[in-house]
């Protein structure tokens, strides 16, 4: 049976006002402007600076997950550790606001514990299927001359460095599909945004904030992202969407470290 996305009404806030189109459209910017919007921003400018650099796209590197201190692992810990809970900061903001509308916070999203097997079912069918078309894109991608070669890891050999990817990809996870495709979905809706435009809007922005990697990054994680928004809108949880992208960020950070150099078919740093 299909579910649907609660009903995306503007309740009540505690002084009996309900928050104007104006105040959720200025709250939406400045979510965005603290993480994923600046984020695509960022890539843009790196794509442009890449476009500009004598050499090929597919001779330069997208670095994902490197080293903040070379040759001090505590102190690279440490600030390992600061970037992902500093940007996890937004997804609070986005509860608080989405408490004060009247909302359970992001119980409304479907990001919670009341269906755990349901969507970490959900989640690993949709990694398995997204996964392998995935690499296949990247790969015909960066062959393509359109695409940089991504480098998902270039942590030092050290203890904590498997824990710390896997925190990562959590991490991004979260934030992702909480900020760009849950609640900016829900917002545009209050908005009055049409659905397509809702959707190509997520859509576009996921992809924008992965042109760092090129061209082929962007086009992608842009369809990637419709998919995502017409799995939300189908299921009317996140919860499934979190679990797939951990999973294929897991598998992607945590496969480069193990087969990196061993095998001949996976791009390495030039």
């Amino acid at each position: 049976m299909r579910a649907e996305p609660e009903p995306v009404v503007l309740e009540l806030d505690g002084d009996g006002r309900r928050p104007g189109r104006a105040v959720l459209r200025t709250e939406t910017l400045l979510v965005l402007a603290l993480s994923l919007g600046a984020s695509g921003v960022s890539a843009l400018i790196s794509f442009i600076g890449s476009l500009t650099k004598p050499g090929g796209l597919k001779d330069q590197a997208a670095t994902l997950n490197g080293s903040y201190a070379p040759g001090r692992p505590w102190l690279d810990l440490a600030w390992q550790l600061f970037g992902i809970a500093s940007a996890l900061v937004p997804v609070l903001l986005v509860a608080h606001f989405l408490t004060r509308e009247g909302a359970p916070g992001l119980r409304v999203l479907g990001f919670d514990r009341t269906r755990p097997l349901g969507d970490l079912g959900r989640g690993v069918v949709v990694a398995a299927g997204i996964g392998s078309a995935g690499l296949a894109f990247y790969l015909g991608a960066r062959a393509a001359g359109l695409n940089l070669t991504v480098v998902p890891e270039a942590l030092p050999e050290v203890w904590w460095k498997f824990p710390v990817l896997i925190l990562s990809a959590v991490q991004n996870s979260v934030v992702e599909e909480v900020i760009v495709l849950a609640y900016l979905l829900r917002r545009l809706g209050q908005l009055g945004w049409s659905p397509l435009a809702a959707l190509l809007a997520s859509s576009l922005l996921r992809g924008s904030y992965h042109l760092y990697q090129g061209v082929g990054g962007f086009i992608g994680n842009a369809v990637m992202g419709a998919l995502f928004v017409l799995a939300y809108r189908r299921w009317g949880r996140v919860g499934p969407l979190v679990v797939a992208h951990a999973l294929l960020d897991i598998v992607a950070f945590g496969g480069y470290a193990l087969l990196a150099g061993e095998v001949d078919w996976l791009p390495t740093a030039p």
